[in-house]
């Protein structure tokens, strides 16, 4: 389809000598931004994707369509403090959901507004908290797609700015003390303060007192620590007991302490061990009955729920409540105790898709379920914590665009609290679940949607496999313009993630990565032999650990797949850790600084895999300039290695680098241009013409 020359990218002999292998590294040169050859570079490649996509059929069409679906809006469940409930929302033409609040009166009205405090778009809230009377808010707000929140404090009746801004709140939690004067939070060292490199790193938690300078805050955990970790804090809503919490990196284990802030001063808590060195995930939360229910998946991988008091806090002393479910995950619960007879609502995932049951808070017993509209995912469960009788959870599936829905414990009716902003027609189409065997003969679940009809067809296949991660039911503006194309859009639930609870996540880490490789092959084969598509109309796609997995899926099956679109991927592997926030991810992965790591890490690592003379399938790199937590560079250097390699000058090798984003949340129109983008690639070279 083209044969524009590749713009020029100078091969450099340098090769690093790891445990006696050697490592060869030709595009070294392409880490460093703000050299003058990466920068010409760049910009040639910028032109050159420009030239492709100015003569990209489909391209317009997919714009119009996918702008027309996301004007479905979006809403949240709603969170309750007193009788004040706040609630993020966007409205068919806002280019980010807002934060609204309805004051005890009733009346509603916007309290965040992304865009009126920065026109331009480019600013995003990245987390709220309101404190426990609902009087203060405490918000992270972060610019340009750098995800570097700086801490806010306003007054919720008026508006007003009562604190901040506070930098290096990356990932804080909010902890705040009864009366709204002092909250916990988690926040960096100083630059100055930590070596050379590891700014994203040292965490620490501190005390904070409205109006005073955070110079004055107290560090009351955290110190000679870890550098890697990550803190969780959370308060009691009586204020009584505090918890701490923290994780090396994204490890699924904790560590975990509670203080009673009765007998011990805000600024020293008397911190008491609850687990440690410990392989386990482990969440308290205080009951209003003075227990302590217990959210773990120690001694039980899928999850369970137990129940204890508060001076019996470690394992020996926790009476299970709800105990583990041989199929479904447990992923959250709620109180509801305003009622004769006190219940739990437990939600649940089943191969992906939602429920929820209902318990006696006493005794665990399963006492009845909660109707959901259909096969499909629903968000976390909310309720009042002062207690009461309702809950409020959000509810989507591949057609329908987020709803709230409202349960009655004393009726048992769920009804719609509040619909999607706006209606949107959505074409018919069809979803199954269907099982296949990897290479192993694990069995996989994957998610096949399509319009009615049969015969091979162009198909999207998407994964992510790791961290836990679930791919579940949910409306996608991008997938629904695809099918009503005539593709299919398939999502498989491989190993790495969490869909059949923490063992299944473990099967796919570490050593075990090249498990979910072989799963993603399998669902390709899979897709061919039931006759859903070819290998030359099959593309895959993935982002961030998934752009990792199609990264890997291209180098050691090119003849499988057609097109690939690899987003914000990690795929040098033997230096990931040295940028970003890669450190973190060690546990994940491993490091190459550990042989046996390094021979896992060497193994797959898909920079290092390309050969020449290979006929590749046609790839697409998106990339971020903000991006802080995976360098835009290794897609950078890929490219420049696929480019070099690729024979077929059919099968083009393309990078849309694109500024001012980041990893994470952007405004709506920058969604649908990337998103058109992607499809019109993968639908020219798949074969789509519908």
């Amino acid at each position: 389809m083209t044969r524009e020359p590749y713009p020029t990218a100078r091969r450099d002999d340098i090769v690093d000598d790891l445990h006696g292998t050697p490592v060869p590294d030709p595009y070294r040169w392409l880490e460093d931004p703000d050299d003058p050859a990466t920068r010409e570079w760049l910009d040639a490649q910028s032109d050159l994707f420009a030239k492709h996509m100015a003569a990209t059929p489909r391209r317009d069409a997919f714009r119009d369509r996918i702008t027309e679906l996301v004007r479905s809006g979006t809403v949240g469940a709603p969170v309750w403090r007193g009788e004040r409930r706040f609630a993020m929302r966007r409205t068919p033409d806002q280019e980010h959901a807002v934060l609204y609040t309805a004051d005890p009166g009733g009346a509603e009205r916007a309290l965040l507004d992304p865009v009126a405090m920065d026109p331009s778009g480019l600013t995003t809230v990245d987390s709220w908290q309101p404190d426990k009377e609902g009087r203060a808010l405490a918000y992270q707000i972060s610019v340009g797609g750098d995800e570097e929140s700086k801490l806010h404090v306003i007054d919720v009746a008026t508006g007003e700015l009562l604190d901040g801004p506070i930098d290096r709140c990356r990932y804080s939690p909010v902890a705040w003390l009864p009366g709204g004067e002092a909250f916990y939070y988690v926040r960096r060292l100083a630059p100055g303060d930590v070596p050379a490199g590891e700014e994203q790193y040292h965490r620490r938690v501190y005390l904070h007192r409205l109006g005073t300078p955070v110079e004055q805050d107290v560090m009351i955990f955290g110190e000679g620590l870890e550098k890697t970790n990550y803190y969780g804090v959370a308060v009691s809503m009586d204020g009584r007991w505090l918890t701490v919490s923290a994780s090396r990196g994204t490890a699924p284990r904790n560590d975990l302490w509670v203080a009673d802030l009765s007998t011990s001063s805000l600024e020293a808590p008397e911190l008491v061990t609850v687990q440690q060195d410990v392989d386990a995930q482990t969440v308290l939360q205080f009951g209003r009955d003075g227990l302590v229910y217990v959210f773990t998946d120690r001694d039980a991988p899928r999850g369970r729920v137990c129940v204890t008091e508060p001076g019996r806090l470690t394992a020996e002393h926790w009476r299970e409540l709800i105990d583990e479910d041989a199929e479904a995950v447990l992923s959250d619960f709620a109180i509801l105790d305003d009622l004769e007879r006190p219940i739990m609502l437990a939600g649940w995932t089943r191969h992906a898709i939602s429920e929820i049951t209902v318990h006696d808070l006493a005794t665990g017993e399963r006492i009845g379920e909660v109707p959901l509209p259909g096969l499909g995912s629903i968000g976390a469960i909310t309720d009042h914590p002062e207690g009461g009788h309702e809950a409020w959870f959000g509810y989507t599936d591949q057609t329908s665009p987020t709803s709230i829905r409202r349960y009655d414990a004393r009726t048992g009716e769920t009804t719609l609290w509040e619909a999607a902003p706006c209606a949107v027609e959505v074409p018919e189409v069809t979803t199954e679940q269907v099982v296949f065997r990897s290479a192993d003969g694990a069995e996989v679940h994957m998610i096949v949607t399509s319009r009615p009809g049969d015969g091979p067809r162009p198909t999207i296949l998407y994964g992510y496999g790791g961290f836990g991660v679930s791919m579940v039911p949910g409306f996608s503006a991008g997938t629904l313009a695809w099918v009503e194309a005539g593709g299919v859009y398939a999502v498989a639930q491989l190993r790495g993630g969490g869909e059949q609870g923490e063992q299944w996540h473990r099967a796919g880490m570490l050593g075990g990565k090249q498990r979910v490789f072989d799963d993603l092959h399998a669902a390709a084969e899979h897709l061919i032999a039931t006759g859903v598509t070819t290998p030359d109309q099959l593309a895959i796609s993935g982002g961030s650990n998934g752009g990792l997995l199609v990264g890997a899926a291209l180098t050691q099956r090119p003849d499988l797949y057609a097109a690939v679109a690899c987003a914000a991927p990690l795929l040098d592997m033997v230096r990931y850790e040295l940028f970003g926030l890669g450190a973190t991810w060690n546990v994940e992965y491993g490091s190459a600084s550990v042989p046996e790591e390094f021979e896992w890490l060497w193994g797959y690592s898909p920079y290092h895999h390309v050969r020449e003379d290979v006929r590749y399938p046609a790839t697409l790199f998106l990339v971020f300039g903000s991006d802080t937590r995976v360098h835009p560079l290794h897609a950078w250097k890929m490219c420049a290695a696929l480019q070099h390699a690729q024979t077929d000058p059919d099968r083009p090798v393309l990078l849309r680098n694109e500024s001012e984003v980041g990893h994470g949340a952007r405004a709506v129109s920058r969604s649908v241009e990337m998103l058109s983008d992607q499809l019109a690639f993968l639908a020219r070279h798949t074969g789509l013409t519908g």
